[in-house]
C-alpha cells in the first residue's frame, strides 16, 4: 500500500504545471550559458587567464565540456534548490488548501506512511531535476565543446586536473550537491506540514535559504560561531572535490551536518503531521 501511495504522489506531481517550471528553468539557463560560451567563450577564457599568460604557457583546449560543467554547477547550486521548493513545499499544504487531506488520511496507511510516501515522491522529483542538470551540464556540454583537462580556481589558487582525473570528482561533487538539494526538499516539506496554503512553505523556504546564505557569508565573530552548523554553509561543499589534496575531513563534516539537518527536519515533520488537525 505504501508503494501504491508513493506512485499516486508521483502522479500528482506530474500533473501539476509547476513541476515543469524547474526543468524548464534549468534547460533555459544552461542553454543560454552554452550558447553564449559557443559564441564568445574564448573572450571569457582570456579574461580569466590573461593575468597568468606572462608566467605560464597554456596548451590544449581550456574551454571544454568539463570546464562548462564546473561553471554551470557553480551558477545553479543555489538556484536549483529554490526551484525544487516550488514542488516539495506544496506536498502537504496543497492537500490542506484543497481540502483533500481528509480524504487522503482515510486510506489504510498510517499518517507516517503517507508522509514518507510524499517525501519519497519529492525525493524522486529532486533526483530527476539533478539528473536533468547533469545531462545538460556534462553530456550536452561535452557534445558541444568536447572534453579535456579541467582548469579551476579554488582556495589553493589555479589548479589543473587531467581529464582522466575529472569524472570521479564530478560524480562525487554532484552526489554531495544532491544531498544539499534533498536538505532543501526536506525543509520545504517540513514547513508544508505547518501550513494550510501552498504559497507559505515555498516562500518561507526561499526566505530561509536567502537569510541563512547571507548570515553564512558575514564575517562577524558572533555569527562565525554558528556558521559551521548552518546547512547553507555546506551547500557549496561539492567544490571540495576539486581540491588537491582532497580535504576528506571537510567533505565528511559537510555530509554529516546535512544528514543531521535532514534527520532532524524529518523528525519534526513526522511529529507535526501526526498531530495535524484535519477537522477544522
Amino acid at each position: 500500500m505504501f508503494w501504491k501511495s508513493t506512485y499516486n504522489e508521483l502522479i500528482k506531481i506530474a500533473a501539476k504545471p509547476r513541476s515543469y517550471i524547474g526543468i524548464g528553468a534549468i534547460t533555459l539557463i544552461i542553454g543560454i550559458i552554452l550558447f553564449a560560451m559557443k559564441l564568445d567563450g574564448e573572450s571569457f577564457i582570456s579574461m580569466i587567464t590573461g593575468s597568468f599568460e606572462q608566467s605560464f604557457s597554456f596548451e590544449g583546449k581550456i574551454l571544454n565540456g568539463n570546464l562548462l560543467a564546473y561553471i554551470i554547477l557553480q551558477t545553479l547550486i543555489i538556484h536549483v534548490p529554490l526551484l525544487i521548493a516550488l514542488v516539495t513545499g506544496d506536498l502537504i499544504s496543497g492537500e490542506a488548501s484543497m481540502g483533500t487531506i481528509r480524504l487522503l488520511l482515510t486510506r489504510p496507511v498510517s499518517r507516517t506512511g503517507i508522509l514518507f510516501s510524499k517525501y519519497l515522491a519529492g525525493f524522486t522529483y529532486t533526483l530527476i531535476m539533478q539528473a536533468w542538470l547533469v545531462f545538460f551540464a556534462l553530456v550536452v556540454g561535452k557534445l558541444m565543446f568536447g572534453t579535456g583537462d579541467l582548469m579551476v580556481f579554488n582556495s589553493s589558487g589555479l589548479m589543473v586536473f587531467q581529464e582522466q582525473d575529472v569524472f570521479w570528482r564530478f560524480a562525487s561533487g554532484f552526489g554531495l550537491s544532491f544531498l544539499s538539494m534533498i536538505m532543501v526538499a526536506t525543509l520545504s516539506l517540513t514547513l508544508s506540514c505547518f501550513s494550510d496554503n501552498s504559497v507559505g512553505p515555498i516562500v518561507s523556504t526561499m526566505a530561509i535559504i536567502i537569510l541563512f546564505t547571507v548570515i553564512s557569508n558575514i564575517s562577524i565573530p558572533v555569527l562565525q560561531k554558528i556558521q559551521p552548523f548552518m546547512f547553507t554553509s555546506h551547500m557549496a561543499a561539492w567544490g571540495n572535490f576539486f581540491e588537491d589534496p582532497l580535504p576528506v575531513g571537510k567533505i565528511m563534516k559537510s555530509a554529516i551536518i546535512l544528514l543531521l539537518h535532514i534527520a532532524g527536519l524529518l523528525a519534526i515533520s513526522v511529529y507535526k503531521f501526526n498531530k495535524k488537525d484535519i477537522l477544522t
